[in-house]
């Protein structure tokens, strides 16, 4: 069904030299992203950096990008957290704004049990209109979403969708078995989009596609073309850059990719901070083999 497109971006968040929110930059980014094969721009995940952003700063970054897209791309606002209340009515003020949907993440730190995540979700689901995208990513919250449990928010009107970042294709494959085929699959790591797009998934929330996203357009329409051999050649291509970018934790590589391609998007917010030597050599060796940069 893919409600968000094939490619989704998870969009960085781009600060200046004093670690404010570069705000101009931020929109620029978002324009060029929306024609650079981006369906959907997922903005203030955890590839924002959202865990050090306020939401003051994180609404604003909402707007900016909505004004930036409008008519182009969809706009995801990263409003999860662990407490329900606070998700509420961080998803409620973003309907309030007419984005195009909710990525809600497994609340991490409190470990909720699986009744605990069900009631969690449809709770957030209840309080408003807003397309849903449940986030699982246990090597980040120390919970695993699990499938069954996916299976009853799947019915959830407008639970529509899962990003999901185990790092298992038996994980994704029983999720897709027991869901129904308008229930969307988006892979939450670049590396297993194909994979993932064999056992019925239908795009990627990327990170990647900063840099190649027209090529990650061209894999995953060549795979639903039965172009199997073309979507292959393009996911070995692009393999040595999205290890690059996981290379240490992200977004830390990809920022310093998009500085190596002339983007003012300043460091991480400690406390991740600036890319450490090795990664630095790593990502410019990957952008140098697919002739991003010389």
């Amino acid at each position: 069904m893919a409600t968000f497109g094939r490619v989704m971006t998870a969009m960085i968040t781009p600060f200046d030299e004093t670690g404010a929110v570069n705000y101009p930059e931020v929109e620029r980014l978002a324009a060029h992203l929306a024609n650079q094969g981006s369906d959907t721009l997922v903005v203030c995940g955890t590839t924002g950096e959202s865990p050090t952003l306020s939401w003051d700063e994180e609404f604003e970054l909402f707007k900016v990008v909505q004004r930036a897209v409008s008519g182009k791309a969809k706009v995801m606002a990263g409003t999860g957290s662990n407490s329900t209340s606070e998700a509420i009515d961080a998803t409620r003020k973003a309907a309030a704004l007419g984005l195009d949907g909710s990525l809600q993440v497994v609340p991490y730190y409190n470990k909720p049990p699986q009744e605990g995540l069900y009631q969690h979700f449809k709770a957030i689901a209840q309080a408003s209109d807003l397309p849903i995208m449940l986030y699982n990513v246990p090597g980040r919250t120390s919970q695993n979403l699990l499938p069954e449990t996916v299976a009853r928010l799947a019915e959830v009107p407008n639970i529509v969708a899962i990003k999901e970042a185990s790092g298992s294709l038996d994980q994704v494959s029983l999720v897709r078995r027991l869901t129904p085929p308008t229930f969307d699959i988006y892979s939450g790591d670049d590396t297993l989009t194909l994979p993932i797009l064999a056992v019925g998934g239908c795009g990627v929330v990327s990170v990647a596609s900063h840099l190649v996203g027209p090529r990650l357009q061209e894999m995953i329409q060549g795979f639903e073309a039965g172009q199997i051999e073309k979507a292959r050649q393009i996911h070995l291509e692009l393999l040595p850059l999205s290890k690059a970018l996981f290379s240490t934790t992200n977004p830390i590589p990809v920022k310093q990719a998009m500085a190596l391609l002339g983007w003012q998007v300043g460091q991480c917010r400690l406390p991740l901070g600036e890319a450490p030597a090795d990664t630095v050599a790593m990502v410019k060796a990957a952008l140098q083999e697919l002739s991003l940069v010389t």
